[in-house]
């Protein structure tokens, strides 16, 4: 019996730009994504039946087709049913240690390492540009995830261009565990209140794809100059988002005044997040944090940036 054990890193952003509406119904995107350390682990085993067999340690993660996971497994028997034919079906199990509802694509993350997985379980020889293509089907994070590193992700973010990869940083992240942000609610809400603002020009919409490419948070993170990184820190979904859920925008505004390069809410949040330059400075802010918010609901994680998608343990 094969069995692949993988490790699925987060993701933060870096940067995230509404630009404008999209024929396809999602948002057109500009971003920069940023793999860290913070990972699941799966382990991925064939099985002697015709079935896909989901467990996780969580118990807020479901077993069923709503997971990403489990979607994965469905999409490559789909795709590639003589494989699944040959080899048979999956047990899948996932060691969650990427917090749930996060803004961190815990579970695009899984989703990734299902098709790694399954490619390396039924020897299909893939390569990770033909799996990032596979991954769109799945979520607009999951070609990200396969990859890692820090990217520039535009479209609805599965347009990936790979730049220079930051890991000499690290993070101190902080989240409520019983508050969540629903990620379709916070786009809309953006586009009720500042949909004026959005570009439907193809050309434009380029025009500001380029400048990113070329723009001065790309430089820094090129030159690895982390003070600069931290004061070019960019996410539009904030104007929504930190109005709406005071204590994420109490939380952001303590971790900000606690040190570090610069602290931001990853993706649609709630997680806040803070650069800094060593370990040492990050768990001070976290102890800083921790004790002028004394709330049983708040977690903390001190982690360091990653160039690593998707990898396999054994």
């Amino acid at each position: 019996m094969k069995i692949y054990q993988l490790i699925a890193p987060a993701k933060i952003n870096l940067y995230l730009e509404i630009v404008g509406d999209r024929p396809d119904g999602y948002h057109e995107l500009v971003m920069i994504l940023q793999s860290i350390e913070l990972s699941d682990r799966l382990e991925i085993r064939s099985l002697g039946t015709q079935k896909i067999n989901l467990h996780c340690n969580h118990p807020s993660v479901p077993l069923d087709k709503t997971n990403i996971a489990y979607r994965a497994a469905q999409l490559m028997i789909e795709q590639f049913p003589q494989a699944f034919t040959n080899y048979g079906g999956v047990d899948i199990t996932i060691d969650k240690q990427i917090p749930v509802a996060a803004g961190l694509a815990g579970g695009s993350a899984d989703g990734a390492a299902v098709l790694v997985g399954l490619n390396l379980l039924w020897e299909l020889g893939l390569t990770i540009p033909h799996l990032q293509k596979l991954g769109e089907k799945l979520g607009s994070d999951v070609p990200f995830c396969v990859g890692g590193g820090t990217a520039i992700a535009t479209g609805r973010g599965e347009k990936l261009d790979s730049i220079q990869d930051l890991d000499d940083l690290w993070v101190v992240l902080a989240k409520y565990n019983n508050i969540s942000v629903s990620t379709p609610w916070a786009y809309k809400t953006y586009k009720q209140q500042f949909g004026e603002s959005y570009i439907n020009d193809s050309k434009e919409i380029i025009s500001r794809t380029s400048h990113l490419h070329s723009g001065p948070l790309v430089q820094a993170i090129s030159d690895k100059k982390g003070k600069k990184i931290g004061e070019l820190l960019h996410n539009n979904l904030e104007k929504v988002v930190l109005p709406e859920y005071p204590q994420v925008a109490q939380l952001r505004e303590i971790l900000q005044q606690s040190g570090g390069l610069g602290t931001m809410m990853s993706g649609s949040g709630p997680t806040v997040f803070t650069l800094c330059e060593s370990e040492a400075e990050a768990q001070t802010i976290k102890k800083i944090a921790r004790e002028k918010i004394e709330d049983p609901h708040l977690e903390f994680w001190v982690t360091k940036l990653s160039s690593n998608g998707i990898s396999i343990i054994s």
